[in-house]
């Protein structure tokens, strides 16, 4: 399917690996010059080589952090693109009584405000331009919070809340906002969630990921290219009546129907 998006500009954030990387690639295949960014520069800038080489695209990368206001700056500074994929790393797992307000406002910063600084510098004129895509990757703890991950829960919530309202305020002027529900994906936050369980039941990792993966539908984990592929559409020109959703992908895992 042509998604319609060719020639477009795509800032995609946290995009060295991972799920920042799967959006990052889809949206080049779909032909997007790109902007990507993450704070260690050698691995960014490796991936940079390897989009425009394998896609023909421009890739721009800047090392800076995504949660800061001079990495939002620097990125910024390449001119506000047409396509916005906002995405951070969670924060720690742990116990409600292991946090304190500090921890709580560095997730703030990191999952909640940092996404809302960028819709803010993007989105007047990405509605002056009358066309624009934000995907906001957020996380499955949004419709069934997740004990150990409090505050992921309490950030992404704070941010999913927002984008409600948001979203509909900007869609008459062409610009669509919506946000993608990861569950479990094989990177390095799954590993990162998985090494405490092998290390608490004193089994290897792949035993550790088999448990997991028995509860879930699909009987595995999801990869980053089918995750880019569904925020590609979600950034493409046949998405432009999907309005403030909020998108699971997590296999089945999750089991809700709204």
């Amino acid at each position: 399917m042509d998604l319609g998006i060719r020639g477009k500009t795509a800032l995609v954030c946290a995009s060295s690996k991972g799920l920042g990387y799967g959006c990052a690639e889809a949206l080049a295949q779909a032909g997007c010059d790109l902007v990507i960014n993450a704070r260690g520069a050698e691995a960014l800038q490796a991936a940079a080589q390897r989009l425009a080489a394998q896609h023909g695209v421009t890739v721009t990368p800047v090392a800076a952090d995504i949660t800061t206001e001079a990495g939002r700056a620097a990125v910024l500074a390449e001119g506000i693109p047409n396509i916005l994929v906002t995405n951070a790393g969670g924060p720690p797992p742990g116990h409600w009584s292991d946090w304190d307000r500090d921890d709580f406002i560095a997730a703030l910063d990191a999952n909640m405000l940092a996404p809302i600084a960028l819709m803010k510098a993007c989105l007047p004129e990405m509605a002056a331009r009358g066309w624009g895509r934000v995907v906001n990757i957020t996380s499955v703890s949004v419709k069934a919070p997740i004990p150990q991950l409090g505050l992921s829960n309490a950030a992404r919530a704070g941010l999913t809340g927002y984008i409600g309202g948001t979203a509909r305020q900007v869609a008459g002027q062409g610009v669509i906002v919506n946000n993608l529900l990861p569950g479990i994906h094989a990177t390095d936050r799954a590993d990162a969630l998985d090494r405490p369980v092998a290390e608490r039941e004193g089994i290897g990792m792949d035993e550790a990921r088999a448990r997991r993966f028995a509860t879930i539908p699909a009987g595995r984990y999801g990869t980053p290219a089918e995750f880019g592929a569904a925020c590609a559409f979600l950034c493409s020109q046949h998405a432009g009546f999907i309005v403030g959703q909020n998108i699971l992908l997590d296999g089945g895992a999750t089991n809700v129907i709204m």
